[in-house]
């Protein structure tokens, strides 16, 4: 029977036509892991009929969706079929939650932490957080103001590449200081086992402490210098009075002439 089945097989491909990807009806499965231990898992079935989608499934919203008249027409029917969610999450559980163990281990070996820098650009007053050398490229960037999340005067750049393998981002906040409001640049990546914090103070930033500190030190050295050479100057005019005091003073008029002997 196999034998006979094989035969069949073979005489079909040697005298039907040359088909490609377009003839076809396709269906496409994907997990995507969200979170610190990839617990958050989204599993997405899509149907494609000459590579064009028809109609996903979607375990987040747990219904179908559909994308031309005829799959509108399935998926209303498939929405109120009670034996379909179960279908689904028997799949989700064998294509995404039994490898999860599998998935966390290749991902924990391909992870870089980022490094964050936060400053503020004075013309127009904006705050930068800048994630760098991090890896993979999924990464979340939020900015907080006394613990809340802000979603206006907020921009962010696409993740950039940063050589070899690493990434790069920068979010940018129009800031207006207010006394008593505390600003954080919250950063989540999934080689962080929790958010990373980054409060910005705005006592004085970073770059301008440097130079303050720069320029105090050379006032400092210009100080000892002056103060050096005014002791110096002093202790010289006092040793030349000293030596002056010493010495006979005789007016011109009482010296004698030349010829005098």
């Amino acid at each position: 029977m196999d034998m006979y089945c094989f035969l069949c097989l073979v005489v079909f491909s040697l005298f039907c036509p040359v088909l490609s990807d377009e003839d076809f009806y396709q269906s496409r499965a994907c997990c995507t892991f969200r979170g610190p231990g990839l617990e958050d898992i989204e599993y997405i079935l899509t149907a494609l009929f000459d590579t064009h989608p028809m109609l996903q499934y979607n375990s987040t919203r747990g219904n179908w969706t559909g994308f031309t008249p005829v799959a509108d027409v399935i998926v209303k029917y498939w929405n109120r079929d009670p034996s379909d969610p179960p279908e689904r999450a028997s799949e989700k559980k064998l294509l995404c939650t039994n490898n999860i163990g599998w998935v966390q281990q290749i991902t924990g070996e391909l992870t870089a932490k980022p490094t964050i820098q936060l400053n503020l650009v004075k013309h127009p007053a904006t705050l930068v957080c800048s994630a760098y050398n991090f890896y993979p490229r999924q990464i979340r960037m939020t900015w907080l103001r006394n613990g809340q999340e802000l979603t206006s005067a907020v921009t962010s750049s696409e993740v950039l590449p940063d050589g070899e393998w690493y990434y790069q981002m920068h979010s940018h906040l129009e800031y207006i200081q207010t006394a008593g409001e505390t600003i954080t640049c919250m950063v989540e990546h999934l080689s962080l086992s929790e958010p990373m914090l980054q409060v910005w103070d705005p006592s004085l930033p970073a770059p301008e402490r440097v130079k303050f500190a720069v320029g105090l030190c050379a006032l400092m050295i210009g100080f000892v210098v002056v103060s050096a050479g005014l002791i110096y100057y002093k202790r010289m005019s006092a040793a030349y009075f000293t030596i002056y005091q010493g010495r006979v003073s005789i007016p011109v008029e009482v010296l004698p002439a030349v010829e005098a002997t």
